[in-house]
């Protein structure tokens, strides 16, 4: 037997001893984070699957990883074969598939860290009765797990912030205020480090400190473990009215009676549990800190722009590389490096906010493909090249896509290319009235492949953090939606695609700003100035005024990007950005 699958055999033997004919596990930590520390990649340890979206359930019979379109076909790739099988999240989601499969009043274990409410009354109103378990049954088998991070947090200054920590606590108590609550939990990281202005390295990617606040009238407490907060973090802290203390200080003793809001997105059962069990009322819904911290201020928005622009300097020059050494044999890793290095050599740049996506030919067509440098694929000729990417600098985040081709394209490529080309365009150029949420709007992205009846199993944009996670709430734009309607400040991406399995896939994705364009009406301001692949575009598909646009949008990246280019990239710069008709 493999070593998945002793794991597995082990793990049942553990939910016998404890009784339960089920045990649920998904992919999270205390705070239901995208990205997750090693300590808390439960789920990759009993299964194998790596990819950012899912929820094991194990009963003595089965097993099986529920996941999203984003890595279905991944999961397929890495789970044991013979000992998981692999299930769309909709719609046969956990709860539901235990309650067909177990008998009514079946025992389901869970860690009540790392599970919200909704999540444990699905599994009661499928007749089950959920079981906590502590210690997480897999913490007791991994015996090497790693240790709990503890980077050390610090301060962000004003300049780059451009919010005082006393006028974020106003604008957030207000809010509080209107909904007659006593104080907030903060149990999402991102959260915490708005209000406090602080930044921190507890995972990869998104530089938060694991903690918890508590906002009461009284101010504001921070729970963070000491070791993570050097003595002049501390002193700043301090200055501002913030108290400090260690994370199982958090018992909530003297609050009997206080209406507390707990953010429905983050807070887990034993927050809750531990809150009732002081008499807290508590008040689920979402942390007002979200929508505050989405909308964001000038001095974020003028980062927002700056580190944008910088970044698109070191993509023209990884797309000038690519055009120069292609078909010269480099692998999907190579590419990534090259870029890596692009960026690297920019004063400002803080680190990847995610895990580029470098693939080719039918590695494209896995929406969200990992790139590894032990089976990166060589860059084919004639083949379609994908690259996702982003990078956090001191004053913003960025995120973009965009494709090339290693040769001559085929004429369903172009065709491809062009119909999301036409909807990326159709959505960064609409105006729309106030109001309006992002599922709205999606379907803008897609008309042109709806035409052919196909489709992408993604979101077409989510926001985007400043200097924090790549991928903000509340607001997105997707045909589940949200109910968030868009509002001046949000920063968005708009990413549609085309994905044929084993053959090669197409996203092209800006960054985009709402702003308000006149009463009640708002737009897209693009913030990412790269330029489309010319080779891949299918002119006679395009109407006077697509062709209008892509001309003076592309105008535009020359004209801001050319001059920060060496003579030669330029150049290479001035034929891709040379009218379509030319």
């Amino acid at each position: 037997m493999s070593d998945m699958s002793n794991r597995l055999a082990e793990l049942r033997a553990e939910l016998a001893q404890c009784g339960v004919d089920g045990f649920v596990i998904p992919r999270a930590d205390e705070h239901q984070s995208e990205y997750v520390a090693a300590c808390d990649e439960r789920l990759r340890w009993i299964s194998g699957f790596s990819g950012s979206a899912g929820v094991a359930v194990v009963t003595q019979a089965e097993a099986v990883l529920f996941t999203d379109g984003r890595y279905t076909i991944q999961a397929a790739r890495e789970l044991p074969a013979g000992f998981w099988q692999v299930q769309a999240s909709a719609p046969a989601q956990p709860a539901e598939w235990l309650g067909a499969r177990l008998s009514q009043g079946a025992k389901v274990g869970f860690d009540p860290r790392l599970h919200r409410p909704a999540e444990i009354a699905a599994m009661q109103t499928h007749g089950l009765v959920p079981c906590p378990l502590g210690p997480n049954p897999i913490d007791r088998l991994w015996h090497d797990r790693p240790a709990p991070p503890m980077a050390r947090m610090r301060p962000y200054p004003l300049a780059l912030a451009g919010e005082s920590l006393p006028d974020k606590q106003a604008r957030v108590w207000q809010s509080l205020a209107a909904q007659g609550l006593d104080g907030l939990v903060i149990s999402a990281p991102e959260n915490l480090a708005w209000i406090t202005n602080t930044r921190g390295g507890d995972v990869p990617m998104v530089p938060i400190t694991f903690g918890y606040g508590l906002l009461l009238a009284e101010g504001l407490k921070l729970y963070v473990a000491p070791d993570k907060i050097a003595a002049d973090t501390a002193k700043a802290l301090a200055a501002d009215g913030i108290a400090l203390a260690p994370p199982e200080a958090m018992d909530f003793a003297g609050l009997s009676g206080r209406h507390l809001r707990f953010d429905v997105a983050t807070a887990s059962v034993a927050l809750l549990d531990a809150a009732r069990a002081a008499g807290v009322v508590p008040v689920p819904g979402p942390d007002p800190i979200t929508a505050l911290k989405a909308a964001k201020n000038p001095v974020e928005i003028a980062g927002m722009r700056a580190a944008n622009l910088r970044d698109a300097v070191a993509l023209v020059r990884f797309l000038h590389w690519f055009a120069r050494e292609r078909p010269a044999g480099a692998t999907e890793w190579d590419a990534a490096e090259v870029l890596a290095g692009f960026r690297a050599a920019i004063n400002e740049y803080r680190g990847p906010c995610f895990a580029t996506i470098s693939a080719a030919g039918e590695s494209a067509a896995l929406a969200h493909y990992k790139t590894d440098p032990k089976t990166a694929r060589r860059i084919g000729k004639d083949e379609i090249y994908l690259c996702d990417s982003g990078g956090h600098y001191a004053d913003g985040t960025t995120d973009v896509t965009r494709v090339t081709v290693a040769g001559v394209p085929t004429p369903e490529m172009r065709l491809r290319y062009t119909q999301v080309l036409r909807g990326h365009i159709a959505l960064l150029r609409q105006r729309f009235p106030v109001g309006l949420d992002g599922a709205q709007l999606d379907p803008l992205a897609r008309q042109f492949l709806w035409h052919d009846g196909v489709d992408f199993a993604h979101g077409t944009g989510h926001g985007v953090g400043h200097y924090l996670s790549v991928h903000e709430g509340p607001a997105s734009i997707s045909q589940r939606g949200r109910g968030v309607a868009l509002c001046s400040g949000m920063v968005l991406s708009i990413e549609p695609g085309f994905y044929k399995p084993d053959a090669y896939g197409i996203r092209i994705e800006n960054l985009a700003l709402v702003v308000e364009t006149g009463p009640g009406l708002f737009a897209f301001e693009n913030l990412t100035w790269v330029p489309y692949e010319r080779a891949l575009i299918a002119l006679e598909a395009l109407s006077p005024d697509e062709i209008g646009w892509i001309d003076a949008y592309h105008a535009q990246v020359a004209a801001l990007i050319a001059p920060h280019l060496a003579p030669d990239v330029r150049d290479w710069l001035a034929q891709m950005t040379q009218p379509l008709a030319g």
